[in-house]
């Protein structure tokens, strides 16, 4: 008895297909490592975590950020100024250091409270 059965493939159309196979499984499993740590998941905002002690309501417009991170740097400005004056020797250098960098701050916030379009 005499049974039909189909042509095996070329070697060339099967090495193909493999490699096919084998790219897209491959670009599959990238697209999915890549998203497990790039793209954080829908249902949970990316600052819940549970080491999270601070949240910013995501509903506050640019300019009333600013306006509280200004008035932050002008406490830390006043603290550090304060502790400076008390300090001698190199700790009075770095905390007036600090106080520079702090003072920087500020400016460049109140700059950018100036240059926003008010809402």
């Amino acid at each position: 008895m005499f049974k039909n059965t189909p042509n095996p493939p070329t070697s060339d159309d099967h090495i193909a297909r493999t490699q096919s196979a084998k790219a897209k499984k491959l670009d599959e499993a990238a697209t999915r490592a890549l998203d497990c740590y790039l793209k954080p998941p829908a249902d949970k905002e990316a600052s819940d975590t549970l080491d999270t002690l601070y949240v910013i309501a995501p509903n506050i417009d640019a300019e009333c950020l600013l306006a509280n991170l200004s008035e932050t740097l002008a406490s830390a400005n006043a603290m550090v100024s304060d502790l400076a004056f008390d300090l001698e020797g190199s700790r009075r250098h770095i905390a007036l250091g600090v106080q520079q960098m702090i003072e920087l701050g500020q400016l460049l916030a109140n700059r950018t409270l100036d240059v926003v379009e008010p809402r």
